[in-house]
């Protein structure tokens, strides 16, 4: 699914190349380290095995920064919040995501993977990190509130796709958890990782929700979309 997304991607990337727009995306280029990243539950228990596969010295690092993390979210009150998003039964609006998401930025968090302004899972990143490019000037980015930035249409956002997979799998609610919950919330679920589905069964209704999401995609304004 990964593959399949950067793919898709890759194609857009050279759609609005030949308009003569170029990703101004380069490693050193941190700015959207800061933002709230949201993953699927699969990305969720493939990051925790990531930070499992990691020396115990950065392993301690990272659960350190992890740590600060939630003891900032808590007291502003944004912890509460996102951890009621990540469990809500119901879709939530846009204006609620919204008004969460500058809530959180506004504290300028730098990810707890960033080490030196550079990400240290780089290779195993959220899909949500992955998709997100932009062709505007680099020095945008340092205030994405206050500077309008030009993103490249995702045509297919992966992290959407996973969570909405696993909310038919599970009969669960989760769709998408935020980045700073994700070793909470896969200590919460650690009995999930053991459930087994067909591969086929899986292949099927993974294709099902590409579908679907692409049908909604294309069939609504592209610009939009990419906004």
């Amino acid at each position: 699914m990964r593959r399949l997304g950067e793919e898709a991607q890759a194609l857009e990337v050279a759609r609005v190349g030949e308009e003569g727009k170029v990703p101004s995306c380069q490693k050193g280029c941190a700015a959207c380290c800061r933002m709230l990243v949201p993953l699927s539950a699969p990305e969720a228990f493939s990051v925790r095995e990531w930070v499992r596969s990691r020396p115990v010295e950065q392993q301690s690092r990272i659960m350190a920064r992890f740590a600060e993390t939630k003891v900032r979210l808590l007291s502003t009150g944004i912890w509460q919040q996102l951890s009621e998003l990540c469990e809500a039964s119901d879709h939530c609006s846009d204006e609620i995501i919204d008004e969460v998401n500058h809530r959180y930025y506004a504290l300028r968090l730098a990810c707890p993977f960033l080490e030196e302004e550079v990400c240290t899972i780089y290779d195993e990143r959220p899909a949500a990190c992955r998709e997100l490019l932009v062709t505007s000037p680099a020095d945008r980015c340092e205030d994405l509130l206050a500077n309008p930035v030009d993103t490249i249409f995702a045509p297919l956002r992966i992290s959407t796709v996973l969570g909405l997979l696993w909310q038919d799998l599970t009969n669960t609610s989760t769709r998408l958890i935020p980045l700073p919950l994700v070793l909470d919330w896969v200590e919460g679920h650690a009995g999930s990782t053991d459930r087994m589905w067909k591969g086929t069964q899986l292949f099927d209704q993974t294709l099902d929700k590409v579908w679907r999401f692409l049908s909604q995609s294309f069939s609504g304004d592209r610009g939009a979309g990419g906004g």
